[in-house]
């Protein structure tokens, strides 16, 4: 039979150590305690926790140690929006300067229709592998969506989808985080004003020729969009129009004078 007071000796030993590690411990953590604004900490937990770095900064936390250092705006998360940005200007006790709602765009209107490809492509199905193949992808133009939808796995919010070959973008689910911008090889992706009335979508700088042979809607550089528009907002950046959203009143004269449709109402 095991000796009992063996055992209780051993058990007071182990209570006796323990003890002493949680003693050293409270002491230890006590010294090499960080401390943390409150502020900060407040900011946080007024922020959405997606720590998905379209702020400009590491995660959320990062984001909140900024605002409450006035390196940030109160208005520097995409994600939380307005709503967001009024709880942290009530907690920094300053107001939410008003800014526009942005949204993810992809210019590209090359679908399959609209498109042929090169070759049949027969690796991995993701936009960055199938960049670095001949051409930049099988699709005819180098300049457009590849379609395999790698932005549709970088998005958290379930704001892409493949639609036609092409990646299009529910304006009401994105959030402006900026992933899909980082995550698409052909850089089709930027930011436009949530209550932009038409965009170009379109990225060949090739000249007219060149695009008609590879896709049937591409901006072929006619410089109709930019005679039409009363505004002066569209101009031809070497071959390829670009609207002004600043100067756009949204009247869709540009889009319906375009011989190629690549201007489309949003």
């Amino acid at each position: 039979m095991m000796n009992v007071t063996g055992i209780v000796t051993a058990v007071g030993m182990v209570g006796t150590v323990g003890l002493l590690i949680g003693i050293f411990l409270s002491i230890f953590g006590n010294i090499f305690r960080v401390e943390t604004d409150p502020v900060a900490d407040e900011i946080e937990e007024a922020l959405p926790g997606n720590n998905c770095g379209g702020c400009g900064y590491a995660g959320c936390s990062s984001l909140a140690l900024a605002i409450a250092s006035g390196e940030a705006p109160v208005t520097g998360c995409p994600v939380g929006g307005e709503a967001v940005a009024n709880v942290i200007a009530s907690i920094m006790g300053v107001e939410a300067d008003a800014s526009d709602k942005q949204i993810a765009h992809v210019m590209c209107k090359g679908t399959c229709g609209a498109t042929f490809n090169n070759y049949n492509y027969e690796g991995v199905k993701d936009c960055r592998m199938a960049s670095f193949v001949p051409a930049g992808g099988a699709k005819s133009c180098d300049y457009g969506c590849i379609g395999f939808g790698t932005c549709v796995d970088a998005c958290e919010f379930d704001a892409i989808s493949i639609t036609d070959g092409v990646a299009r973008i529910d304006k009401d689910k994105c959030r402006a985080c900026g992933k899909c911008i980082a995550a698409c090889p052909k850089h089709l992706i930027t930011m436009i004003p949530y209550d932009a009335g038409y965009a170009v979508e379109c990225s060949n700088p090739d000249k007219g020729p060149l695009v008609m042979k590879v896709c049937k809607s591409g901006c072929i550089g006619c410089g109709l969009c930019v005679k039409e528009c009363p505004k002066e907002a569209i101009s031809l950046n070497g071959a390829l129009a670009v609207i002004d959203q600043e100067k756009c009143v949204g009247c869709g004269l540009c889009s319906k004078k375009c011989p190629k449709n690549a201007i489309t109402a949003l």
